[in-house]
């Protein structure tokens, strides 16, 4: 037998003993323990009743939302060992380390292209102080700056958005790119596939992200490769890995089309046919979007490629990638995009609706396909309605979800109770995610009022005024609240309904869900 053959033997054979002899070490150890577990059994409860309280006492000191401190703390003090196993793997920001370097490493290159044009932001200062101070916000807080040079228009149906999407993808001459929550490789889907082939096959660069778990019950692991047999470019956010990935509770809820880096589209509606009425699941679907067409859309590129070269291989350059035409829009107004993350300690998309609450003078349209509020949005609505503003408040009235249809008529009492009018739109599933403050300026994108969206998803959102779009919306809320039946004095009435047990429970933990 040659040398190394004999050493390779006398090592395996060297681990194997090594091996068994910690094997046998940890039986012997799991047999002391089983045996004399009873006499330490009062030392180990203590032991991990303190360790429970020092947790409890370190999240309550936390900076977190009150509304997520509580659930946990209960559960590590009902549970000691459940709970702070399960705090370990999901409760806080360190299990999202990994991917916040990966955008901390993107950003500062990307928001580079990226900059403030001094006079859009003067300008909207004279137009209106309150919408400017928001925009500052919104900028510090997100990188995105104020833009003028933008035309924008609203679509009231998620089928025109569609049509009109169509429409500009078949004149791409560069670049396309999209990035949706859900994709479903249905009617709707075949057309936009067909164009999106034929783009490619004429030299223009096509890229698809999209979510795996929104799009888990529409499409196969099978998509990617299909796409790209026909030249575009694939990516998943976040794949389901269960029980190792602990990232999966964070999911990619944006929706974006960039074309040429001169249009673009956001709005609630994913690429699936119940979005467009193609299918009616719950009635009639009813959702809304924008397109934008001018410097604006550059917002919408610098989101999109933070989220593609967050999920693969970054891109050497991105410039260009950026528009640096000059546009003159038909009209002047303002807008600012702005994408809201998880991965940092501030809820922005949470913080432009709480700023419009606070803003809001005479009126205040809220629609919302969920309705899961913190206290301090609860708060802030009650008191916009108790100082004499119009807040009216429309939901679904045929639910997708039952649980959260639930959830948010019984967050709907205390708004009831407070002067908020509360409608539910009866010919179907509302979907669109938008607010009307004083008939002046309009937000519409990805958020919904819940804790899904506020906290735990990479969300889109897009606020403007002084545009003929903010109209459009102001008549899309007037044609809703005629489509809708008032419930205002029901849910008020629901709050001298005591709650159940499993209600109380399911309110608790709703900000974990």
């Amino acid at each position: 037998m040659r040398t190394e053959e004999k050493t390779n033997v006398k090592n395996s054979i060297g681990r194997a003993l090594f091996a068994a002899v910690c094997i046998l070490i940890q039986l012997v150890w799991l047999y002391i323990l089983a045996a004399r577990l009873n006499e330490w059994s009062a030392v180990i409860s203590a032991l991990t009743a303190v360790l429970a309280l020092v947790v409890a006492l370190k999240i309550y000191g936390g900076q977190e939302n009150a509304a997520f401190k509580m659930p946990w703390i209960i559960l590590i003090l009902a549970s000691p060992v459940l709970g702070m196993f399960l705090f370990c793997l999901f409760g806080h920001k360190d299990v999202t380390k990994r991917m916040r370097r990966r955008f901390e490493k993107i950003d500062p290159k990307l928001l580079a292209e990226i900059a403030q044009d001094p006079a859009a932001a003067e300008e909207l200062e004279d137009f209106d102080r309150a919408v400017a101070n928001q925009c500052r916000y919104i900028r510090a807080q997100s990188g995105y700056p104020v833009y003028h040079n933008t035309d924008l228009a609203f679509f009231p149906d998620a089928a025109q958005g569609f049509e009109a999407q169509l429409a500009e993808l078949a004149r791409a001459e560069k670049f396309i790119f999209m990035e949706y929550h859900a994709i479903e490789e249905g009617a709707a889907f075949a057309r936009l596939k067909a164009v999106l082939a034929d783009r490619a096959a004429h030299g223009v660069e096509v890229r698809v992200l999209y979510d795996d778990v929104g799009s888990i019950g529409f499409i196969d692991p099978g998509f990617i490769k299909r796409m790209g047999s026909i030249g575009v470019q694939c990516r998943m956010f976040n794949p389901v890995v269960p029980a190792l990935n602990f990232f999966m509770n964070n999911r990619d809820h944006r929706k974006i089309t960039v074309i040429d880096g001169k249009v673009g589209f956001t709005g609630g509606y994913n690429l699936a046919d119940e979005y467009f009425n193609l299918t009616h699941p719950y009635g009639h679907w009813k959702d809304t979007g924008i397109m934008l067409r001018g410097e604006g859309v550059e917002a919408l590129t610098g989101m999109f490629l933070e989220m593609w070269n967050a999920m693969g291989e970054t891109d050497a350059d991105y410039d260009p990638y950026f528009c640096r035409e000059p546009y003159r829009p038909q009209e002047t107004g303002f807008l600012q995009l702005y994408a809201d993350s998880p991965l940092d300690n501030i809820p922005l998309g949470e913080d432009v609706y709480l700023n419009l609450i606070a803003s809001a003078r005479e009126s205040l349209y809220i629609a919302t396909p969920y309705l899961i509020l913190s206290d301090e949005m609860t708060r802030a609505l009650c008191l916009c309605a108790r100082r004499g503003v119009d807040v009216r408040l429309v939901i679904p009235g045929i639910p997708d979800k039952k649980l959260i249809y639930q959830f948010s008529r019984a967050y709907c009492v205390p708004l009831a109770a407070a002067g908020v009018r509360v409608y539910e739109y009866t010919p179907g599933f509302l979907h669109q995610k938008q607010v009307l403050c004083d008939g002046k300026t309009a937000t519409v994108g990805t958020i919904n009022f819940d804790f899904r969206s506020l906290y735990h998803h990479f969300e889109n959102g897009c606020l403007f005024t002084g545009f003929r779009a903010v109209k459009e919306v102001e008549k899309d809320f007037l044609s809703l609240f005629a489509a809708s039946r008032e419930v205002t004095e029901e849910r008020r009435a629901g709050r001298s309904k005591p709650p159940t047990i499993l209600q109380c429970l399911l309110r608790l933990f709703a900000p974990l869900l």
